[in-house]
């Protein structure tokens, strides 16, 4: 007799101001992909209408710093989120994964992907591959 375990996904969320970055693991935890774009203001909105069709064991949000490791500017507004989200997902876990240079790494894949200049400015795009960044980089802490 097989018994198959269903495992829940990790979400990872590049929080800004305007836009938000969010990419997910496969169920096996294995994968991190891209997932999507939003406006800041639309996140808890789509994570609980995400959540009522998968199951999210934690999500993974990025920590705002500077190189000198003190809180970056965008802390201010990546905070209050987490509170918001812990407010929102009282049993899902929270984890924080630095986020410095995952802009800059992510434009970077663009480049050596190949994509043209004019996809390249597209930020909704940059901000999915820096969630996915920020994924990716806790996937592999784990190991």
């Amino acid at each position: 007799m097989l018994y198959f375990c269903t495992m829940s996904r990790l979400l990872a969320i590049d929080y800004g101001q305007k836009r938000v970055g969010i990419a997910v693991t496969d169920e096996e935890q294995i994968i991190a992909s891209a997932l999507t774009t939003l406006h800041s203001k639309e996140v808890i909105s789509f994570l609980k209408d995400y959540l009522s069709n998968e199951e999210v064991e934690c999500f993974v949000v990025g920590l705002a710093k500077n190189l000198d490791n003190t809180p970056s500017e965008s802390a201010r507004f990546i905070e209050p989120f987490v509170l918001r989200l812990k407010e929102a997902f009282p049993k899902v876990r929270i984890e924080r994964v630095d986020e410095r240079f995952t802009s800059k790494i992510a434009f970077q894949t663009m480049i050596d992907a190949g994509l043209k200049q004019q996809k390249r400015r597209d930020k909704a795009l940059v901000d999915k591959i820096s969630a996915t960044l920020i994924l990716q980089s806790f996937l592999d802490a784990r190991k």
